[in-house]
Parts: C-alpha cells; sequence; structure tokens
C-alpha cells in the first residue's frame, strides 16, 4: 500500500471514531448540562473535520509536478496541517466563550454513574486512538498526522478533566464546570498555536537533521578520491522529496572525465539510498606545492582568533594568476561579516603581497 493509501486508511480510522465519541460525549453534555463535556465533544468534532483536511491535502500534495510547480505540490501537507492548527484554535475560542458564559452564570450540571462510565470509555478510546495515529503519521513523515495524533493524546488530558469534574459534581453537589472548560479552552488554543508554529517553520524552512546531513556526508566521503564535503545544502518539498546541492574536495590532477563519472556516481548513490537531488560541485585542492601547503596552515591559524568563523574550506592558490581564494562557514552570531572578511582579508594581503586574496562567505546551513 503506498503512502497516500495509508494516510487516508488512518484518517478515515480518525474521522469514524471521533464521530462516534462526538455522539456519546455530546449527548451526555446535553442531558447532563455539562459545558465541560460538550466542549470536549466539540474538540472531537473539530478532530473529524482535522482527519478530513488531512485526507484533502494528502491527495493534493500527491498530484504529479508540472511546469508551473516543478518541484511537486509536497508542501500542500503542511498546509494542511496549518488548517488544522486554526480549525483546533476556533474550536478552542468558541469553548472559551460558552465557558466564561458558564462562569457568570453557574449552574450544577446532572450526573449520574452510566454517564461517569461513558467518559471513562471515550478516555480509553481516545487514547489508543492518539497513539495510533501519532505512530503511523511517525512512520509514514505526515505532518498532518502527527499533529492529528498529538491532539488526540492531548485530548486524553482535557476529557480526564471533564472526568474529575463529572465526580466532584457527582459526589458533592458542587460545580467547577465553567473553570474546567475555561481551563479546556486554554489547553485546546495552546495546542492550535503549537501545531501552527511548526508547520510555519517547516513552510519557511528549518535545518535539516545533523543525523541525516552526516549520514550523506558519510556517504560521500566513502569515494577515495573525494578528499573532503562541504556546503551540504538540503531544501524540502514536501515530506517525500528533499533537492539539494553539495561541495566536494578533489585533486586538482583529476581529469573532467573522471570528475564527471564521479559525481554521476555519488548523484545517484544519495538519490537510491536517500531519495535525496543532489547537485555536486568541485573544489579543486592543490597536491604538488608545499609552499601552498604553509599558506593553507596560516591562514586556517589565522581564522583561529575569529570565533564566528566556523570553517575554511575550497582552499586553492592558483600560481599563474597568483590569486589565493577559500571559503568561510560564519556562524549566524557574526553580525559584521563583511568587515571580518576585509580584516581578514587585509592581514593576508600584508603576509603575501604578491598575491590576490578571494574570499567567499558560506553559511552555517548544516551540520
Amino acid at each position: 500500500m503506498n503512502r497516500i493509501k495509508q494516510v487516508i486508511k488512518v484518517s478515515i480510522v480518525g474521522i469514524l471514531t471521533n464521530l462516534l465519541l462526538v455522539i456519546f460525549k455530546a449527548g451526555v453534555g446535553f442531558i447532563s448540562g455539562s459545558i465541560s463535556i460538550i466542549s470536549d465533544a466539540l474538540n472531537n468534532l473539530s478532530d473529524a473535520i482535522s482527519s478530513i483536511v488531512t485526507i484533502i491535502g494528502i491527495l493534493l500534495a500527491g498530484k504529479k509536478p508540472d511546469k508551473n510547480h516543478p518541484y511537486g505540490y509536497g508542501k500542500i501537507e503542511h498546509v494542511s496541517s496549518l488548517v488544522i492548527a486554526i480549525i483546533i484554535i476556533g474550536t478552542g475560542i468558541s469553548t472559551l466563550t460558552e465557558s466564561a458564559g458558564k462562569i457568570i452564570t453557574p449552574e450544577v450540571a446532572d450526573f449520574n454513574i452510566p454517564m461517569v462510565i461513558i467518559i471513562a470509555v471515550a478516555i480509553v478510546i481516545k487514547l489508543l486512538l492518539g497513539l495510533y495515529v501519532k505512530s503511523k503519521g511517525q512512520k509514514l513523515n505526515s505532518d498532518s498526522l502527527i499533529a492529528s495524533g498529538k491532539d488526540a493524546l492531548f485530548d486524553v488530558i482535557i476529557s480526564s478533566s471533564t472526568l474529575i469534574g463529572a465526580l466532584i459534581t457527582l459526589i458533592f453537589n458542587v460545580t467547577i464546570d465553567g473553570w474546567l472548560g475555561l481551563i479546556i479552552s486554554a489547553l485546546i488554543i495552546k495546542t492550535g498555536i503549537e501545531i501552527a508554529m511548526e508547520s510555519m517553520n517547516h513552510l519557511i524552512g528549518t535545518r535539516i537533521d545533523e543525523k541525516f546531513t552526516a549520514k550523506i556526508k558519510h556517504t560521500i566521503s566513502k569515494h577515495k578520491e573525494v578528499l573532503g564535503v562541504y556546503d551540504l545544502s538540503l531544501h524540502q518539498y514536501g515530506p517525500e522529496k528533499l533537492v539539494g546541492s553539495v561541495h566536494i574536495e578533489v585533486k586538482d590532477a583529476l581529469t573532467a572525465k573522471e570528475i564527471h563519472l564521479l559525481t554521476r556516481e555519488i548523484a545517484g548513490e544519495i538519490f537510491d539510498k536517500y531519495g535525496v537531488i543532489l547537485t555536486i560541485g568541485i573544489y579543486a585542492t592543490n597536491t604538488e606545492d608545499t609552499e601552498y601547503a604553509k599558506i593553507k596552515k596560516h591562514i586556517k591559524k589565522l581564522i583561529e582568533n575569529y570565533p564566528n568563523v566556523l570553517q575554511m574550506h575550497g582552499y586553492y592558490v592558483d600560481g599563474e594568476k597568483m590569486l589565493i581564494s577559500f571559503d568561510l562557514v560564519f556562524d549566524f552570531a557574526e553580525q559584521d561579516i563583511e568587515g571580518t572578511i576585509e580584516d581578514i582579508t587585509s592581514k593576508l594581503q600584508e603576509k603575501y603581497p604578491d598575491y590576490r586574496v578571494i574570499i567567499v562567505p558560506d553559511n552555517d546551513v548544516s551540520d
């Protein structure tokens, strides 16, 4: 079964389960007059709607790339997760208003033992559903399912509070229903905001997991011709599509044919192993001149005085053009990259007046 069908299957299970819970909780809520249980039922209804949004999102995200969207529609999954967050926040605001009314004009809810049992059974069902949806979401790398699963597990806490409120009313004949509804509403809104922030982060673009980038770099570095792996940059176009680029350092004596075969082999291997479409650039390194090695050692020693310079790579000396060139990776904390480059360039020009120095700044985009 492909990924889209599996996500739809899990979402349908979520829809049916949540609708069943809505029926039972709404019945208990209206019969007892409990705003906290009605709020809980509305939250389950929003969960069912969220699952419908997930299905629509996964179907749209599965559309094939076209001329206007050459990287496909995968990011729609993140959009659908954002829509789910908005639905959750809307539900929270609605129940917040109702709960405030119950605090202003309180009414004692009317519970009995069968109602309490129904609420307890609903909690167990929601717990099992949350664990199922979240685990499937992680397995299928689906933001929408993970968001729905987290929300369902959070609902267990909410439903438990309504159960406590029902027991207090049943035993002591006092109501804290409006205040419970208020707390539940606040928690629902908080969950929605957290899911929205996570979805926005994916849409904006976040740093790729360091364990994943380490695996890619390790795979590339295993090729004997590769002397170093740098500038790995990956861009995500949905949960299943990664496009990026990387630079590899090789001996300057390699021919164009050897480089062509090497980069094709690496690109194919990375795609087969990790599903990443990778463009590979080349850094040539001097292999025959000890004087250039001394210059490189001096530069490395020099940049140790700049704490926000994380790495030097791409070093090459062109003896014919009398040119020294290399890249510097800067920490995002660096406030004056241009000033730092000018300072380093000035010191190198003073040390090596016969050479022209070119420094290219790089951002710390991956580990």
